[in-house]
């Protein structure tokens, strides 16, 4: 997810990780994801778009532990409201959910991804 000034942000990073995720089944509201898809030529998962529900949706499959990590990139400086990005914040500190409002930190989520170093997710955490 990203918030309208970060979108280009969001897809670039998308741009360059893309091996990584790859490997990984993506989840997105509506236009970040179809902007994602376009530029990387990645099978996305595409929720309504944030304001018309994607962010319910997704906050959903974060309470039914279906999702590993979230990259939200926030627009401190946009017009957007922030109470979307502080409902996913919420629910991911709840359930143990790494979470990533920009890009210095969604790096790093990134690349312990990579790593392996998010399976403790699955012990704490197994999947259903």
């Amino acid at each position: 997810m990203a918030h309208n000034g970060k979108k280009e942000l969001m897809v670039q990073f998308c741009i360059a990780y893309c091996g990584i995720l790859s490997q990984h089944q993506i989840c997105a509201t509506n236009t970040t994801g179809k902007l994602v898809a376009d530029a990387t030529g990645l099978d996305i998962d595409l929720y309504l778009s944030g304001a018309q529900g994607g962010v319910q949706q997704i906050g959903a499959r974060i309470t039914y532990n279906e999702i590993d990590l979230v990259l939200f990139f926030c627009d401190p400086y946009g017009k957007e409201d922030y109470r979307p990005a502080d409902t996913i914040s919420r629910l991911c500190d709840q359930y143990n959910i790494p979470f990533a409002s920009n890009v210095a930190t969604a790096e790093v989520l990134i690349q312990g991804l990579r790593r392996g170093d998010l399976d403790w997710r699955d012990i704490v955490n197994p999947k259903n």
